[in-house]
């Protein structure tokens, strides 16, 4: 049998019960739908993640105190670790491939300024933030590179907390009071958004030595570190951690990378997106299901068609190709209506809710449409199988 005929024979075969045919189309392309849908929401989420922790570099290293047996961000809360110092924060300039290096210090503090008071977030940092975690100032200018020792009561405010306080008003070079300092506004950050529930830009950034003073601390509770583009996060880590065993004589700290940050995150978020996908498989099954209903009922229905092609000489390989064909066909055309809806209701998810993040890879796409004309191979086996062995005779006098 030539494949022109099969291939006419089996688009006759689908045409020819267009009802059936295609409530078996709809059972696969709900199913390919809900994985396009599902996995398009996780992949956009975990690209909104992903970019969230990228706005602030991928070379940043951060050093708390305290050794600890897990990753993760310290909490800052006080601990009984020896704390870190100013002057530790200042010996990790002098390393190799580290090009800016601030303490940090931080704490809730009251605000007052314009005849106006706010609770807000305070940092101890150094001149050098903006470079480390990719700040910029909108007006005026950061904290200049003072002396740790004896920095001026400077500060810089987010661009919300600017609001707040001053409305339109320029604050520059008006005086602030936090807690019970007294600060001149120096600088207005750009607006930078939240990050992990937090306002970065509803905070106030001081000298580190100052917010020492404020919050009564004897040291700071972490040091950032930007390393080098282009050097391995993990080489300059090695790097800080033999430095400041040298100088506490025992590990003491906990040394975390951006990069192994985001790289456990990635792993993290990656299973998320699989197990949401598994979820909209579980359509795809049913739709196999109605498959091998489906080809089963018409290798009943064309008993008396498939003894005819057999005894005319149609190799039993033939009508093995002819009724799988069918099912990949069904499949396949399943597969192309589910992406079309799939990504349709994706983009219109998008439309209706812009702060929701939605991405639709073309890898997704095409391991879709291929996963459904394998469950249509999978699935047209076994009713192929049983309409290649029927005897001729047998099919015939059934006719």
């Amino acid at each position: 049998m030539l494949a022109a005929d099969s291939l006419q024979l089996a688009v006759r075969a689908i045409t020819a019960q267009r009802l059936r045919s295609f409530l078996t189309l709809l059972g696969i392309a709900v199913g390919i739908a809900a994985v396009i849908l599902l996995t398009s929401i996780g992949e956009g989420i975990h690209r909104f993640v992903l970019g969230e922790f990228s706005q602030f570099g991928t070379n940043v290293i951060t050093v708390a105190p305290g050794k600890t047996k897990t990753g993760g961000s310290p909490s800052g809360l006080p601990s009984s670790a020896r704390p870190l110092s100013l002057d530790d924060a200042k010996s990790l300039e002098r390393l190799p491939h580290i090009v800016a290096v601030t303490p940090n210090v931080r704490g809730n503090a009251e605000v007052e300024g314009n005849g106006r008071t706010r609770r807000t977030l305070i940092y101890g940092v150094n001149s050098k933030l903006p470079q480390i975690f990719r700040s910029t100032v909108q007006s005026g200018q950061f904290l200049p590179a003072d002396d740790e020792g004896s920095a001026r009561a400077f500060v810089v405010l987010g661009s919300k907390l600017k609001t707040e306080l001053f409305g339109s008003e320029n604050p520059l070079g008006q005086r602030l009071r936090v807690g019970g300092l007294h600060f001149r506004i120096i600088g207005v950050l750009a607006p930078k958004g939240q990050f992990l529930g937090i306002d970065l830009d509803d905070t106030a950034f001081v000298p580190t030595a100052r917010a020492q003073e404020l919050f009564n601390r004897e040291g700071v509770d972490e040091i950032n570190i930007a390393a080098e583009e282009g050097i391995p996060s993990a080489l300059v880590a090695s790097r800080v951690k033999t430095h400041l065993i040298d100088r506490h004589g025992r590990e003491d700290f906990t040394i975390v990378t951006q990069e192994e940050m985001l790289k456990t995150l990635s792993n993290i978020l990656n299973v998320l997106t699989m197990a949401v996908g598994a979820l909209g498989g579980i359509s795809l099954l049913v739709g196999g299901v109605g498959i091998v209903t489906i080809m089963t009922i018409a290798v009943t229905e064309r008993t008396g068609e498939i003894g005819l092609l057999v005894a005319l000489g149609a190799p039993r390989r033939s009508i093995l190709t002819l009724f799988l064909g069918e099912a990949v066909a069904l499949s396949a055309l399943g597969g192309l209506f589910g992406l079309i809806l799939g990504i349709g209701l994706a983009q219109l998810i998008h439309f209706a809710l812009p702060a929701l993040p939605v991405h639709t890879p073309l890898s997704f796409v095409l391991l879709a449409e291929g996963i459904a004309i394998a469950i249509g191979l999978a699935a047209g086996v076994l009713p192929a199988r049983n309409a290649a062995r029927l005897d001729p005779v047998e099919a015939l006098r059934t006719e």
